[in-house]
């Protein structure tokens, strides 16, 4: 879990908990969330300082998270900030709101995105897939 974490960022944090939740989930669990979503996401995120850092979630094949651009070609990429991924992943913001005022962009298939409630979800503690 640590090649997952990036000094600096709050939402590397998230995205280990995320990968975390997959790992402990059940292959049948996967491949349950597999067939809902179905979709590569990256995320490009900034923070504080001007850093960026890519994670991908990939809900496509794999049912897995790692640090760095998509392994082929995403599906959707959500260009956003650390708070703004922070504040999605613990329920604050609406991934919604925060498109329509600017604070988080698409490339892809944005509509995608709009799955993404239920795997943000699992960066909560005691979160399940």
């Amino acid at each position: 879990m640590s090649d997952i974490k990036t000094p600096g960022f709050k939402a590397s944090d998230r995205i280990a908990a995320i990968a975390q939740a997959f790992e402990a989930a059940s292959d049948a669990e996967k491949k349950k969330q597999i067939k809902q979503v179905n979709g590569v996401f990256q995320f490009q995120i900034k923070n504080g300082e001007g850093t960026e850092e890519n994670w991908t979630i990939d809900l496509k094949k794999e049912g897995c998270v790692y640090k760095g651009p998509a392994k082929g070609k995403a599906d959707v990429t959500i260009i956003l900030s650390d708070d703004t991924f922070a504040d999605l992943a613990d329920g604050k913001l609406d991934g919604q709101k925060a498109f329509m005022t600017g604070k988080l962009k698409t490339k892809g298939n944005m509509m995608l995105a709009t799955k993404l409630g239920p795997v943000l979800a699992a960066s909560k503690p005691k979160a399940k897939l």
